[in-house]
């Protein structure tokens, strides 16, 4: 992959005598693809199974933050950025921070992650908002001299710039893939899952969440706008993300997983653990489903994570638990709880992620136990991978899916990333043949 031409800051704080300043206006319906290809970085891309689709480029105000107290500097950071905003337009395109954080408190962008802080969320200057109700432009500044009629001049340029944009564009050529090699080989990935079973066996711990990196040569520069657009029409009933901090790589996905919405003191997140592929064939699909309900071993992993995720929650409001079932993508099924929770006063959707992550669909149970598992077994950084991306807004509002299914690529590099749920009863071999199919949501747009 190429190191970027710049790096994102480590850290980044609004200028206290700034002002925010946003104007909409509805347009006609445009290719997002080609929006965000003609966009400077750093370029965000957020797109829920709901129907809300935003995607920008620029940045009116970055924010950024590192250390075990990253999520408090974000909010006071936040606040000051939505203080007195000053926004025309319909809900739908309210100012929003999109960005996400990295798995550890304490990461540092190097290597794979370069330009990735351990947070880091941007309000786009420029940004199109897609829902079922239609499509809106809208630019945002934050400045001392950001004035209504100053940015509704700029929005009359965006607006003459996107003239020269199709409606749809085809999603482009797939790059290529030349060739693939796991950080961690089967070899030693089996090791790895047999030594998690002993100490799981041992006592202390119930699961531990081991993931790995699979490094791809492509054959070609990849368009990450492209693969997005591919992406999109492959997984609708997926989350999509792109975080470009850079001129250099991007994290980017279509995770299956919410880890929180949050709007007013109305909570939505789910327990998503456990997977089958799907079947071939009608029958063949079922039997994979029917397996996932009878399975003891995953039914306990998946009840672990619920029961955490419940109890998590429960500290904020009454908590309320759905019906276990079985969730299909297009080429995987998970078994899945729908958990909702109603909050006993106003919180910040950070101050829930901050609580949630990692779930222990990510991590493991206990969790500290598990994390220092993690650390001690796997040899490569998890970066922003199994991490909250996302949005929120000025009212503490958002949605956050966990980064999953996911990779970071640029240039004629890519690299994807997949992790499994090891409890007392895991196969190893079967625990590496699960793992195939995580990678393939991303290989899919990539080879020819």
């Amino acid at each position: 992959m190429n190191p970027p031409e710049r790096e994102a800051p480590a850290s980044a704080r609004p200028a206290p005598d700034a002002g925010l300043v946003s104007r909409s206006r509805e347009v006609a319906d445009v290719s997002f693809r080609a929006f965000l290809a003609a966009r400077e970085t750093p370029r965000v891309h957020w797109a829920s199974p709901g129907g809300l689709e935003l995607v920008g480029g620029g940045a009116a105000v970055r924010v950024a933050a590192s250390g075990e107290d990253r999520f408090a500097t974000l909010r006071t950071h936040a606040a000051t950025v939505f203080a007195d905003a000053d926004h025309e337009g319909p809900p739908e395109t309210r100012p929003r921070m999109l960005g996400g954080l990295s798995f550890d408190a304490d990461h540092e962008p190097a290597d794979t992650w370069r330009g990735f802080p351990a947070a880091s969320f941007v309000l786009p200057a420029v940004q199109l908002t897609r829902t079922d109700a239609g499509t809106w432009l809208t630019v945002t500044r934050y400045d001392a001299d950001a004035t209504p009629t100053s940015v509704s001049a700029a929005l009359d340029e965006a607006e003459a710039a996107l003239e020269s944009l199709p409606m749809m564009r085809p999603s482009g050529r797939k790059p290529g893939v030349a060739d693939t090699a796991w950080r961690t080989p089967k070899a030693e990935w089996t090791e790895q899952v047999e030594d998690v079973i002993e100490r799981i066996r041992g006592g202390g711990l119930l699961k531990v969440v081991l993931a790995t990196a699979l490094d791809v040569e492509l054959s070609d520069e990849i368009d990450i706008p492209s693969v997005l657009e591919r992406l999109r029409r492959t997984y609708p009933e997926c989350y999509r993300f792109l975080v470009q901090p850079t001129d250099g790589d991007a994290f980017f996905g279509p995770p299956p997983e919410r880890l929180v919405e949050l709007d007013g003191r109305a909570v939505r997140t789910e327990a998503l653990a456990g997977s089958m592929p799907r079947g071939e064939t009608p029958e063949a699909d079922a039997e994979h489903a029917r397996s996932l309900l009878e399975s003891e071993k995953i039914r306990h992993e998946q009840e672990l994570v619920a029961d955490t995720v419940a109890e998590q929650l429960d500290a904020f409001g009454t908590v309320r638990e759905g019906e276990r079932g079985v969730r299909k993508l297009t080429n995987i099924q998970h078994l899945h709880t729908p958990i909702e929770a109603t909050l006993d006063e106003d919180e910040h959707v950070l101050t829930l992620v901050e609580a949630l992550h990692p779930t222990p669909a990510m991590g493991g149970l206990p969790l500290s136990e598990a994390l220092a598992t993690i650390r001690e077994t796997e040899s490569f950084d998890r970066g922003w991978y199994a991490s909250p991306v996302g949005w929120f807004d000025g009212d503490g509002d958002g949605e956050f899916a966990v980064g999953i299914r996911s990779g970071v690529a640029g240039g004629t590099g890519a690299t994807l990333f997949a992790g499994n749920g090891i409890v007392a009863d895991s196969d190893p071999e079967a625990e590496w043949d699960e793992l195939q199919p995580k990678v393939r949501p991303i290989m899919d747009e990539l080879e020819r």
